[in-house]
């Protein structure tokens, strides 16, 4: 006979018991007591429909082997080749020979009174009807919650469209406002623009005056003798150029205000025009949002969009900045129109005074002329100073431009080993001490020739300035020359008619 291990199951009725097997535990399989040999196991899920089950390891004396007979089983329902190893049969069957006391007391648990069972049937009617009850309750709350849901979802919709064409409403009065008072803007732009013009053409006019009084003076410069005398005719073109200068320098400070008032219409215009973009692309987005509805395409799912909010104003101050453009566009416009009404003014009042100065030094002129040749002398060294200086810039103007063209190869010859060297593989693409000297010489050559082109354009400003110097000088030159004999007739030849056109009206 030899001892061996087994694996014994219990059903637990009650907490399982660390000594053997209680008499609360029923043993379902093994001998009726067995010797514990090891730790008892639990089952790892158990169901609440029936008992947890436990399994332990025992040691177990197995009984005599003895071969199936018709008194244990019938012969008929054998199956061939059944093994001939006795059998283990439940505690109620085998145990009752082995342990009658412990056979009983197992059978005794394992059954129920029929009073147990007409409660079970009860409990679980009352629990049916119970929790059929419940279903239905859930159910109508189901529905009203779902009717509720709905009802709240289409008037959150509605909500939303009577509020969404509150908000078109708005945009569309202050996209209206906007667009009207950026008509206006534009057509007193267009007005303070003709009335700029009409005052350049009044400062341009006042310059064949101007011209003719100096040229007046630059010939009684050339009296000698007694001739040379500070006479009436002398101060009257005195007079006369100090009221031109004055008058311009009145017209051109006029003419800077204009300057700024444009460029104060032309921000407040900015301001409309992106205001009513801005309104009209928001106008179009709203109509389309008022348009959508549940059957609407390009409908789509964006998950925490109600979190992002990127407002940058409110109602309130959305609906003050827009009155604050319109405001600033009509203020504005007011300056525009007092700043037309003071260039008509102003215009008006130099053309009087000179007028009346041109007349008086016509008058003095006309008593009084004299000849200078010192004049014409100083201006004839002026003429080949300025004509010399002209041939010397003009060289200079050659240097520098050859300057310019030799820097060309150096520089190509930079790009060309930048380029070169942008094709190294992997880590050799390094921005080593070459790389950044070769960039450092780019730059260089860049500052030095963007440096030569800013002293080529001075030159060649100068330049200009010099033969409209020149041109100048060649003028007063001739008048000169014209006028050294008979003062009387060049001058009062040049000023027989007043070189003014109808800009300026007296």
């Amino acid at each position: 006979m030899t001892t061996k291990n087994e694996t014994v199951f219990y059903s637990q009725l009650q907490p399982w018991s660390t000594v053997a097997a209680d008499p609360c535990m029923e043993q379902v399989a093994g001998p009726p007591i067995p010797v514990r040999i090891g730790q008892y196991y639990q089952t790892p899920r158990p169901h609440p429909w029936r008992p947890t089950l436990g399994y332990e390891n025992v040691e177990v004396t197995p009984l005599p082997s003895q071969p199936v007979t018709n008194a244990l089983i019938d012969p008929c329902y054998t199956p061939y080749g059944m093994a001939t190893e006795p059998l283990k049969f439940p505690n109620l069957v085998t145990g009752f020979e082995r342990n009658p006391a412990h056979a009983a007391r197992a059978a005794l648990y394992t059954r129920y009174t029929p009073i147990e069972w007409t409660q079970n049937n009860l409990h679980n009617y009352g629990e049916a009807d119970t929790n059929r009850n419940y279903s239905e309750r859930l159910r109508g709350e189901f529905i009203r919650v779902m009717r509720e849901t709905d009802e709240k979802t289409a008037q959150g919709q509605r909500e939303v469209g009577r509020r969404l064409g509150e908000r078109i409403t708005d945009l569309t009065f202050w996209r209206n406002e906007a667009r009207t008072e950026l008509e206006r803007l534009l057509t007193e732009s267009d007005l303070l623009q003709e009335a700029r013009r009409s005052l350049e053409k009044a400062i341009a006019d006042i310059e064949g005056p101007l011209h003719i009084a100096q040229e007046c003076l630059y010939q009684r410069e050339n009296r000698q003798g007694i001739d040379l005398v500070h006479d009436n005719a002398e101060q009257s073109l005195l007079q006369e150029v100090e009221i031109y200068r004055n008058s311009q320098e009145k017209l051109k400070c006029l003419y800077e205000r204009i300057k700024d008032q444009l460029r104060n219409n032309r921000a407040a215009q900015h301001e409309l025009e992106t205001d009513v973009r801005s309104k009209e692309g928001a106008l179009g987005i709203d109509n389309m949002c008022h348009q959508l509805n549940n059957f609407s395409k390009g409908i789509n799912y964006y998950g925490g969009i109600e979190k992002y909010d990127p407002s940058v104003s409110t109602v309130q101050t959305w609906a003050e900045n827009s009155n604050r453009i319109v405001q600033r566009s009509q203020s504005e416009r007011g300056k525009s129109a007092q700043l037309r009404s003071d260039i008509e003014n102003l215009i008006n009042t130099v053309a009087t005074q000179i007028w009346d100065a041109w007349s008086n030094t016509n008058n003095a002129l006309a008593r009084r002329a004299a000849e200078t040749l010192e004049a014409k002398s100083k201006l004839q060294m002026h003429l080949h100073k300025i004509q010399q200086e002209i041939f010397d810039i003009e060289k200079n103007i050659e240097l520098l431009k050859k300057a310019i063209m030799d820097k060309s190869n150096p520089m190509k010859v930079a790009h060309t080993r930048l380029e070169a060297r942008i094709h190294r593989k992997n880590v050799e693409l390094c921005r080593d001490i070459a790389q950044e000297r070769l960039v450092k010489e780019v730059v260089d050559m860049q500052d030095s020739i963007e440096y030569l082109h800013r002293k080529l354009q001075e030159a060649e400003a100068q330049h200009q300035q010099l033969l409209k110097t020149r041109s100048s000088l060649e003028s007063d030159l001739h008048s000169k020359v014209n006028s050294l004999f008979i003062d009387r007739e060049k001058c009062m030849g040049m000023r027989r008619s007043f070189p003014i056109t109808a800009t300026i009206k007296y």
